[in-house]
């Protein structure tokens, strides 16, 4: 396939460290192809959302050679054609480890934001918000309102056999109008590329006079664990499917929040154009540190 061919430009190979910023680094991997494969149409997409990125080691040089680091926050849209890939971020990223900009450490920051969104706003040929935070301004949020799956659906005597992505796993009957707030905290997918495992919190709103079988809903998304997408695609995937089982003008949010690797984490974020819920509004500027290993 193309995507894995163009994602394949340093994903599973040996990278120098660049000495000085360079945004040749970056790659950006069309979305197309994944979404057409699951008759998701991309000039009219059944939903809004974003892809909220966190780096977590963000760090560069001021002019005198004084040392600084952030937490880097990057969003931009999922109406966006492309994504960016994830090692080659952490590539442009790392080039500005030892590159010097300004003398202060704010005028530096400003100029390294400006890079950036000018940067991979060109290579996404979208619009990149690009905002720097101190860690210890992070809030802890638990969305307690969500209930994991595993503590009210029946898996005592449940048999799971399918690893590659089902959904004929999913059952749906008539209910009464009811909101569902819906976490799983084992999803498990893997690198299109490079073929490693990625694991992910996924949190489900609905509200609809359906009602999606709780332990169906666990059996497809375990479905998962063999499939090779990358996370962006996988919360397409699990929003497309809800939606073809549940009625047109239900409101359906899917969002996971996916561990950190290699300093950098994804979470995007897929919303039903009728949906009033604001559960992620978070998203916007704080992060959900949940199973990611951030202490307070």
């Amino acid at each position: 396939m193309i995507t894995d061919t163009i994602a394949s430009k340093h994903l599973g190979k040996k990278s120098e460290l660049a000495q000085n910023y360079n945004p040749t680094l970056l790659v950006a991997v069309p979305r197309e192809e994944n979404r057409r494969i699951y008759n998701i149409n991309s000039s009219n997409l059944p939903f809004d959302g974003y892809d909220i990125w966190h780096c977590y080691e963000f760090s560069a040089l001021t002019k005198n050679g004084l040392p600084f680091t952030r937490l880097l926050k990057l969003k931009y849209d999922c109406k966006s054609d492309y994504i960016i890939e994830s090692k080659s971020l952490k590539l442009y990223l790392n080039s500005f480890n030892m590159t010097r900009f300004e003398l202060s450490v704010e005028d530096s920051l400003s100029v390294c934001k400006s890079l950036i969104e000018k940067d991979l706003s060109e290579k996404l040929k979208t619009d990149v918000c690009v905002n720097f935070i101190d860690d210890n301004s992070n809030k802890k949020i638990i969305l307690d309102n969500y209930t994991e799956l595993t503590e009210i659906a029946d898996t005592d005597s449940v048999n799971i056999e399918e690893f590659k992505e089902n959904p004929s796993l999913l059952i749906c009957t008539d209910a009464d109008l009811k909101e569902y707030r819906l976490k799983f905290s084992s999803l498990r997918s893997n690198c299109r590329v490079t073929h490693q495992p990625d694991f992910a919190d996924v949190f489900i709103y609905y509200k609809s006079n359906l009602h999606i079988d709780e332990l169906s809903l666990i059996k497809y998304l375990v479905s998962f664990r063999s499939e090779y997408h990358f996370h962006e695609e996988c919360v397409d995937m699990i929003y497309k499917r809800l939606s073809d089982i549940l009625n047109i003008n239900d409101e359906l949010a899917v969002c996971a929040l996916y561990t950190r690797r290699g300093g950098i984490d994804i979470n995007p974020l897929r919303i039903s154009k009728n949906c009033k819920i604001n559960d992620f509004a978070f998203l916007s500027d704080i992060k959900v540190f949940s199973r990611c290993g951030v202490k307070q």
